[in-house]
């Protein structure tokens, strides 16, 4: 088990206090938080500097959510509208910072991931059909994805697509099994660099800034049925349950690494430090995932769109149509991103729905635990991996799965965010800490706007 570290971020100003009490209400101990903080396998070890002890839960989360399904998701928007689309990912950062900072409280303070929380307050009916349609949407992320990776390692290095994807597929399940977390996350908080392949690749095209101001602050929105679907999975893929349920149970995998961190209800006195942690964290990580979406659909505008280029097939294609337009050095760096995101994503995509189908079942649920320990937690990660590689070789078309995916991702998204609501409002649950004031009205502003997409989507059917 990893060492504690000593917590080093210091409360402030304009942090919520537990239960929403002044800072000055808490005792002197909360104000400087536990001594020991715990060196989790997520935030990484106190002494550490540099990029392993930045990264924490809500930065991989993020990095996450620009996985090749993502990827995908965005280029075809860019193709297709243009800068048109470029709006959302501004209009959706706050959104998105409320869905994850009330999903990452609730796990820190009751020590529970969504489903054990949702578990305990709902009915089986309502939570079962959820769940099933998590893991049905993960599986065909992953196999989207996948497939995006051994095409794209197809484009760089002679060898057939088809064994590069299973190569990527069999390589996640054994190292998800078989690996510490403590040890695999390492290797993940690396992978969030290939974000930085997108944001370059903007630099190596041709940019009318003044065009991309106007445009993402003074839209054009069109009221039709592509519109409003291409809208429906932008934010299904930016606000997706996925990332809900894999921040939560971060921070449960976090209180268990160090025996002295405690769930917040059971030791108040570590709130004001690790809820701050937690704001920070959060609104990195989202940050820096809507930074990325945003280059990736402005480069896709300004090349493909541009040029006449309106339907992607496949990320893979979209780095490939870059080539000729963009040149060669654009070409690799969209393709190795799609590689490196790729690697970062899968685990997680298969991690969440293990988690999800894991609580749900009351099942031993923790990436830490040896297999032989957690047996069915880790064969829902085994068989949702393995059937999203199956995927690849049943001709089904991966970025038109992910996209229709995306959606689902949006329409399953409202009733979850809106059982997450009630239970994070819940004394019952959350005790002091159940939410209340800015951070409570932006999260069913949150569940409106989704609820509102999808309703468009319907409406322009």
């Amino acid at each position: 088990m990893p060492a504690c570290r000593e917590s080093r971020l210091l409360p402030s100003a304009g942090i919520e206090s537990p239960g929403h009490l002044p800072a000055r209400a808490l005792p002197l101990r909360a104000m400087t938080t536990h001594a020991t903080a715990a060196a989790s396998p997520v935030i990484g070890d106190g002494k550490k500097k540099g990029l392993a002890a930045l990264i924490g839960p809500g930065l991989l989360t993020g990095a996450s959510d620009d996985d090749p399904s993502g990827i995908g998701t965005y280029s075809q928007v860019g193709a297709q509208f243009g800068q048109g689309m470029l709006w959302t990912m501004l209009f959706s950062y706050p959104l998105m910072v409320a869905a994850q900072l009330i999903c990452a409280r609730i796990g820190r303070v009751t020590g529970k991931g969504l489903a054990g929380n949702l578990r305990e307050h709902y009915p089986r009916w309502a939570l079962y059909p959820l769940v099933l349609l998590l893991l049905v949407a993960n599986t065909i992320n992953i196999g989207a994805d996948l497939g995006a990776m051994g095409e794209s390692i197809h484009l760089l290095l002679p060898g057939p697509a088809g064994l590069y994807t299973v190569t990527f597929g069999l390589v996640s399940v054994v190292v998800e099994v078989m690996v510490p977390y403590h040890r695999y996350v390492r290797v993940l908080k690396w992978l969030t660099l290939a974000l930085f392949a997108y944001v370059a690749t903007v630099f190596v095209v041709k940019i009318d800034w003044a065009a991309v101001l106007h445009d993402t602050f003074l839209p054009r929105v069109t009221l039709t049925k592509d519109y409003a679907t291409a809208v429906v999975a932008i934010f299904g893929t930016t606000i997706s349950p996925y990332l809900f349920f894999w921040q939560a149970s971060q921070e449960v995998e976090d209180l268990d690494a160090c025996d002295e961190d405690k769930p917040l209800i059971e030791a108040p006195q570590q709130a004001v430090a690790q809820l701050h942690r937690i704001d920070i964290d959060t609104y990195l990580g989202m940050g820096a995932s809507n930074v990325v979406a945003f280059f990736i659909i402005l480069t896709t505008a300004a090349t493909l769109h541009a040029h006449g280029v309106h339907d992607i097939d496949s990320a893979a294609q979209t780095a490939q149509a870059l080539k000729p337009i963009a040149g060669p050095f654009a070409f690799a760096l969209f393709a190795m991103g799609i590689v490196g995101t790729g690697l970062l994503a899968v685990p997680v995509l298969a991690g969440s729905a293990a988690y999800a189908v894991g609580e749900t079942m009351q099942w031993k649920s923790s990436l830490e635990s040896r297999p032989g320990k957690a047996r069915g937690f880790y064969a829902v990660i085994a068989i949702a991996t393995l059937a999203g590689t199956a995927m690849n070789f049943v001709h089904v078309n991966p970025i038109k799965a992910l996209f229709w995916t995306a959606v689902i991702n949006g329409v399953i998204a409202v009733p979850m965010l809106a059982a997450v609501m009630l239970v994070a409002a819940k004394e019952k649950a959350m005790g002091r800490f159940a939410i209340s004031g800015r951070l409570r009205v932006m999260g069913w502003i949150t569940t409106a706007v989704m609820a509102a997409c999808v309703a468009g989507m319907a409406l322009t059917a």
